[in-house]
């Protein structure tokens, strides 16, 4: 069989190597192999239903890719590197094991809407365990939020001082964010969840097939409504390159700051060791280097999605071999966003956080110039106004290397009569981030609403994976043991 396929008929001579070493798919789609075998499961059930192939026939079909299944959660399989992809592996297996019957398995169906279903089943499950990684991580950042509804720090906007803020907030905003991007998965996961088998190589098959009920076997909720759209798109590769990209980027954001913030410049975290590395050459060092190889991983997720639009944005309609290359970057970009992910959380659980230099910090950049403002509104003077008379008291205060509460009640006066001593409380950061209590702001009881909300969302979305997960696992059993 070295150097041919199965449908090797319209050629003479056997496949040269080269070619097979250049068109082979198996390293990559041999990570299908579970899927390849359910999708089969499911196609031969319909086909014994529909009574297309004989009964006898689909029940050593039955057994014979049963057996492989089991070879294959076993560890025994093995693949056969003459063949150029992981059907053609199951299905020579499959008659190796039953004999002639096994040629009957590809009745009604195409490699190319094969690849397709089990591309997709196999995507399904990678989105939703990516899903369960950035969620691991959402519950991290909450977790630092519930502990920290009072710690106080500078908020940054062009990475200047902007104004004070809660811990809480910061970390909530980045567990908003990245509940987006897992929402997106799902999402994804949901539009894309549409059965190809029996879609044929194009145009559709003239067998009396059941495609509604290979859909409902392998735990679609519908058959693809255009065969030729089924095998010649991939636009629900595309979307979750695009998603996986989304969560590289959000990861990338956080571990910018944790890696800022873990300097001796800003002080505000410490790594734990166990997600630290020291240096070679200097025994002091020690590096956030978890959250710097994350950031750098970046790149090649969004390499991936740079792949898929390349490769896709001037196909012509059904199926064109190009397609083969869809796999590896998805697969991959997928796997780096769930380890960045899982790891990630733990980076987070175990970082010390030095609430004193984030307090410290405040003190520097002005950051209650605005509360100095709103003081001023709150006594009759117009905003642009008291923009004005704060920006005045800010120079003075560069120019004598002072800071706005290091100034006494007879200074302020002297920008406005109308400050009194209230001034002070009304500029201290605790006051001005109290004060900030509309929704979504950062005070403390803001935050307790924005933490209640993303643990909802959380617990939701837990709840959708785990339904779904179930629902394939139903599936798999039933197609396995009865």
């Amino acid at each position: 069989m070295s150097g041919k396929a199965l449908w090797s008929g319209r050629f003479e001579g056997g496949m040269d190597e080269g070619t097979l070493r250049f068109t082979s798919s198996l390293d990559v789609d041999g990570r299908m192999a579970f899927y390849d075998i359910m999708g089969s499961l499911a196609h031969v059930r319909m086909l014994k239903a529909r009574k297309i192939i004989p009964e006898e026939d689909a029940d050593a079909i039955t057994g014979g890719l049963r057996k492989l299944a089991a070879s294959l959660k076993g560890g025994t399989f093995e693949m056969d590197y003459s063949l150029e992809d992981i059907h053609t592996n199951i299905e020579v297996k499959l008659t190796e094991l039953i004999g002639p019957a096994g040629g009957k398995l590809h009745t009604g169906r195409s490699r190319n809407d094969q690849v397709a279903t089990d591309f997709k089943m196999y995507l399904r499950d990678a989105a939703l365990n990516t899903v369960d990684a950035v969620d691991r991580l959402i519950a991290s950042l909450q977790d630092v939020a519930k502990d920290h509804r009072e710690t106080v720090l500078p908020g940054f906007t062009h990475m200047q001082h902007a104004q004070p803020i809660t811990l809480a907030q910061h970390m909530l905003a980045h567990a908003f964010r990245l509940g987006r991007d897992a929402d997106r998965f799902m999402d994804a996961v949901e539009r894309m969840n549409k059965c190809p088998l029996g879609s044929a190589a194009l145009a559709g098959t003239t067998y009396p097939i059941d495609r509604k009920m290979t859909a409902d076997l392998l735990g679609f909720k519908d058959p693809t409504e255009n065969s030729m759209d089924t095998v010649g798109s991939r636009d629900y590769v595309t979307e979750l390159a695009f998603d996986a990209s989304m969560v590289a980027i959000s990861l990338s954001s956080l571990c910018e700051e944790l890696v800022l913030w873990n300097s001796q410049e800003f002080g505000f975290v410490t790594m734990d060791d166990r997600y630290s590395t020291g240096s070679s050459i200097m025994p002091q060092k020690k590096n956030p280097d978890i959250c710097e190889l994350t950031r750098g991983k970046t790149g090649s997720v969004i390499g991936a999605l740079m792949t898929m639009l390349v490769t896709t944005k001037s196909l012509p309609l059904a199926y064109n071999r190009d397609l083969q290359e869809d796999k590896k970057p998805v697969m991959d970009s997928l796997e780096t966003v769930r380890d960045c992910a899982n790891i990630m959380a733990k980076v987070v659980a175990t970082m010390k956080i030095n609430d004193s230099n984030m307090l410290e910090a405040t003190r520097k950049g002005f950051i209650n110039a605005t509360d100095l403002a709103d003081y001023l509104v709150t006594k009759g003077v117009p905003f642009r106004e008291a923009h004005g008379i704060v920006g005045e008291a800010v120079r003075y205060c560069e120019a004598n290397h002072l800071v706005l509460d290091d100034l006494t009640l007879e200074q302020f006066k002297g920008y406005s009569p109308l400050i009194e001593e209230d001034v002070f409380n009304a500029m201290s950061v605790k006051t001005c981030v109290e004060r900030r209590d509309s929704y979504g702001g950062t005070s403390p009881a803001s935050t307790d609403v924005q933490l209640a909300l993303s643990l909802q969302d959380l617990f939701d979305r837990e709840t959708a994976v785990r339904q779904k997960d179930m629902l394939f696992q139903n599936c798999w059993d039933v197609l396995l043991n009865q």
